[in-house]
């Protein structure tokens, strides 16, 4: 499917938003929302506030305008359009499914309508609303809509080495880094991760720490994904990328530089090689990752039947 990163076309109005689905009994439901304030019927969406990033925003305007919590699921195509006196407006989107919330609803929304596809096809007021609707039918008849995101994590910016004396696992985050640990919070939250993996070095544990911590769940320390493990036994870091296929939960995985090309070929080989997936993890893998870049693949299936169908790149601002 398709690959993304978070750049932003130069004065541009920035919007993002989530198609909602599930399964009553064996049909396929999408939700529309209404706004009275316009009578118009339209996907869950909003202006990204300052320093948001487009999926913590997708988010958290899915949760004000339904009152429910989503899970970001595969990126759908984006709508981009001119506005009054020529300004262009982006709105990006995914497919998401209900993790949590009551379904209580602000003023601005007065009614969340959940629909089958050509029900909500025909209710529409934007044709330029239907795209989103298709490709998230396509890839529900592909068998791809349902997936789990993995999120590959570098850790962030940390004190340098000709600075610090002590043993090089116990390197701590500089304030950049903690900086970039705080901002991948609400990136994470925004897929619904519920495990978080890292290598025990100092570095990384900090960079997911504060996510674990905002939602209360445990982290879990890798030897295997450490520099140290990696150099005498690179097959341990494949290992805990076989596991994490295997479990297929959502999940964060924080590491280094030097760990990060065999982790992303490992989820390389799971793509077409001919692929846009394919290519964006190679490019990765080859270039590396800015620190504190979260990189989310969504997968579909598990273990060995596990397929990487999208990927999105978030780099630190």
């Amino acid at each position: 499917m398709t690959a993304r990163t978070t750049t932003l076309r130069t004065g541009t109005v920035a919007a993002a938003g989530a198609l909602l689905w599930r399964r009553k009994g064996d049909k396929l439901q999408v939700a529309l929302v209404h706004r009275p304030k316009y009578d118009d019927w339209s996907w869950a969406k909003g202006k990204l506030d300052p320093g948001e990033t487009w999926a913590q925003a997708a988010a958290r305007e899915v949760l004000e305008e339904t009152g429910f919590r989503p899970r970001l699921g595969i990126p759908l195509p984006r709508s981009v359009y001119a506005m009054q006196r020529g300004t262009l407006k982006e709105i990006r989107y995914w497919a998401a499914e209900v993790i949590g919330g009551s379904g209580e609803l602000e003023n601005e929304i007065d009614e969340v309508a959940w629909l089958t596809p050509p029900q909500a096809q025909r209710r529409l007021t934007y044709v330029r609303d239907a795209l989103q609707l298709q490709t998230l039918v396509d890839a529900d008849r592909a068998g791809t809509l349902q997936t789990w995101p993995l999120v590959v994590v570098r850790h962030g910016d940390s004190v340098s080495r000709k600075h610090w004396d002590e043993p090089d696992a116990l390197r701590p985050l500089d304030g950049d880094g903690r900086k970039q640990a705080a901002a991948l919070v609400p990136l994470l939250a925004a897929y619904g991760i519920e495990r978080v993996v890292t290598s025990p070095s100092t570095r990384c544990l900090t960079t997911v720490m504060p996510y674990a911590a905002d939602v209360g769940i445990p982290v879990h320390t890798k030897a295997g994904l450490s520099e140290e493990t990696f150099e005498q036994d690179p097959k341990r870091a494949i290992h805990n990328v076989k596991r994490l296929l295997k479990r297929a939960e959502p999940v964060a995985l924080c590491t280094h530089r030097p760990v990060l090309p065999t982790v992303l070929d490992r989820l390389r080989r799971t793509t077409e090689p001919d692929s846009e997936v394919h290519e964006i993890l190679a490019v990765a893998a080859e270039d590396g990752m800015a620190k504190g870049e979260a990189l989310v693949c969504q997968i579909s299936g598990s273990g060995s039947t596990a397929r990487v169908m999208s990927v999105e790149r978030h780099t630190p601002s």
